[in-house]
This record gives C-alpha cells, sequence and structure tokens, in this order.
C-alpha cells in the first residue's frame, strides 16, 4: 500500500514542477518542464539555482561588497574635507543643510572611526584615523581582489 502513495505523491509533486517549470520559462530562467519531471521534488531548489553555481552569485555578492567599501572610503574623506572646512570657519553650521549634510557624515563614519581613535596615542590636534582606516579598508579591497576573487568558481 505505501508504494502506491508514493507513486501517487511522486506524480502529483511532477505535476506541479511542470507548472512551475512552464512559469519560471516564461519568466526566463531557462527551466523547461522536461528536465523538471526527471527530478525528484526535493531536488527543484538545486535545480533552480544551478544558473548560479560556477560562482556567478558570489562574484556578484563580491563587487557589492568592494563597490559598498568604495562608497565608504569617499564618504570618509568627505567626511574628513567638511570637518576641514567646519574647523576654519569656511562653512556655518547653523545652515541647515551643512548642519544635516555632517550630521549625517558623522554618524556614518564615527562608530568605525571610534575603535581607532582609542587605541592611537594622543597626538595633538592631528586625527590620522580616517587616514588608517582607509588604509585598513583598501587592504580588505586587496584581499578580496587578489585571493577570494580568483578563487571563486
Amino acid at each position: 500500500m505505501a508504494p502506491k502513495g508514493r507513486e501517487k505523491a511522486r506524480k502529483n509533486a511532477i505535476t506541479r514542477l511542470s507548472s512551475v517549470g512552464r512559469h519560471l520559462r516564461l519568466r526566463g530562467w531557462g527551466v523547461k518542464a522536461s528536465k523538471l519531471r526527471r527530478l525528484v521534488p526535493g531536488r527543484l531548489c538545486g535545480y533552480m539555482f544551478a544558473r548560479f553555481n560556477g560562482g556567478f552569485f558570489m562574484r556578484a555578492i563580491l563587487d557589492v561588497i568592494l563597490l559598498a567599501l568604495q562608497i565608504y572610503v569617499w564618504l570618509l574623506i568627505a567626511a574628513a574635507v567638511l570637518s576641514w572646512l567646519i574647523a576654519f570657519n569656511v562653512v556655518n553650521t547653523r545652515n541647515q543643510f551643512v548642519h544635516s549634510v555632517g550630521e549625517f557624515l558623522y554618524r556614518i563614519t564615527e562608530p568605525a572611526l571610534r575603535p581607532i581613535r582609542n587605541m592611537m596615542p594622543n597626538l595633538g590636534g592631528i586625527d590620522v584615523s580616517p587616514v588608517i582606516l582607509i588604509l585598513i579598508i583598501f587592504l580588505i579591497e586587496r584581499i578580496i581582489v587578489y585571493y577570494i576573487y580568483p578563487n571563486v568558481l
């Protein structure tokens, strides 16, 4: 009795997989219903994402990480330049736009700069923590580009 129940469940699953295959083919996934019929029901997910094997998906994630690191470097540079402009009274922080930009840059960069500032000795009025953080980010980028990215197949 159990094999008949399993066979019926398998046929129902194949029917569902075939309808899913037609839907995915219409969406441009390239999955054919005839190939889905040969699959067992539990392997649908592995087949659907077979196009991402070969590192395409992982390389896309690494590219997004590298882009985020580059944007963060530019935000660090903008925060340093704005702090210099405020220190030399070139821009007025009472201006609402300048204040909002300064507050945004402070909130974005300060969580990463604070631990570096706590470890650094007191250098007077010189703050080298953005430079150290930029060098750390460049090191992380090089590790990703030279060691991780080529090994993703």
